[in-house]
């Protein structure tokens, strides 16, 4: 029997008795996925948190994923349990109260800068010139970048630092299938997606490297400072800045499309 029937066996007996050995056996399996799903998180190696307390708040998502998977749905296990690790990872974080005021403060603080910055140079902002912005020196900006790092751990971060409403999507949101949009939604979704590649276009080199290999190719941050030749706090520094670069050019682009909307709510109102 191949290891693919053996595990779609246990997944058929344990949905149908709930026996806890069972339980015991696919956490064993899918034990990687934690590890997976962590090392992605980008939490930066000076971080207070060892890296077993990350990998233990994990398992706690992969077993509720395990309870709540139906493999009669046709869904990829992984794809289910991903999304649930790396919530419950994020939930004790927060329930830790792990990411001090200062953190946000230097986020919004960069986020300014990199957007009025680039909105007058027309290109993207070097280090030096950001940093003079600040008017901190190189060294203190990536300090900055590397403290406040731990916010925005993914492109699912929302895309607003100051959220007017619940609405605010992530860069993740622009990339689903929601359903089947109206035209008008539609027409947005294109717009937005294709601000989205003009921006990643418009990032520096590096930068749109680093976001291809931690986003199409998967691979940790620890991977990507060994193939770029640089330190993994550094490749942390840039995967913050190259964020930052994009939640600015999309929080511009957001607001445009909330003026047009209202544009067409009050024409749609005035023609009844």
């Amino acid at each position: 029997m191949s290891v693919s029937a053996a595990i779609d066996e246990v997944w058929a007996t344990f949905v149908a008795t709930r026996r806890p050995e069972l339980r015991d056996e696919l956490i064993v399996e899918y034990a990687h996925l934690v590890r997976f799903v962590v090392g992605r998180l980008g939490i930066p190696p000076t971080s207070i948190l060892d890296q077993e307390d990350l990998i233990s708040y994990g398992v706690i998502g992969l077993i509720n994923a395990i309870d709540r998977f139906d493999p009669s749905r046709g869904i990829r296990f992984e794809a289910f349990a991903t999304p649930r690790i790396r919530g419950a990872v994020i939930d004790q974080l927060r329930a830790l109260n792990w990411l001090p005021r200062s953190a946000v403060t230097r986020v919004r603080q960069v986020e300014s800068a990199l957007a009025e910055l680039e909105q007058r140079l027309g290109r993207p902002a070097r280090e030096a010139e950001v940093a003079q912005e600040l008017q901190v020196s190189i060294g203190r900006y990536r300090q900055m970048l590397q403290e406040a790092s731990t916010m925005i751990l993914s492109l699912d971060a929302p895309l607003s630092a100051l959220p007017a409403d619940d609405s605010v999507a992530s860069l993740a949101d622009l990339l689903e299938d929601l359903g089947a949009p109206g035209p008008a939604e539609h027409f947005e979704q294109y717009e937005t997606l294709r601000a989205l590649r003009d921006a990643i276009e418009q990032l520096p080199p590096r930068e749109q490297m680093l976001l291809s290999l931690y986003y199409q190719e998967e691979l940790t941050m620890k991977e990507i400072s060994k193939l770029l030749h640089v330190s993994e706090s550094r490749i942390c520094q840039l995967h913050m800045q190259a964020i930052l670069r994009l939640r600015s050019v999309m929080n511009v682009c957001q607001s445009a499309q909330r003026v047009e909307r209202r544009k067409r709510q009050r024409l749609k109102v005035g023609s009844i």
